[in-house]
């Protein structure tokens, strides 16, 4: 399964979805929208808007760091 996180450095949601990948050992791709000005605006094509993180699992899109709706989305009991 593709996990993408479009995130920022400071951002303290961006982190704990990043610890939660790690703790399951989720495989996924960071892109820094801090930076990344591309990345930035295909984010904002994703949701309409500028919060982080935004996380796309295969084709779902989970904005905001919800540990629930990401454990569904991957198969997690």
């Amino acid at each position: 399964m593709n996990v993408t996180i479009y995130s920022t450095p400071t951002c303290h949601f961006c982190h704990a979805a990043k610890e939660f990948f790690k703790e399951h050992a989720v495989a996924y791709t960071d892109h820094n929208v801090a930076e990344d000005m591309e990345k930035r605006k295909e984010m904002m094509e994703l949701t309409g808007q500028m919060g982080v993180p935004v996380i796309t699992v295969g084709t779902d899109i989970v904005v905001g760091f919800d540990e629930k709706k990401l454990k569904e989305l991957l198969g997690f009991q």
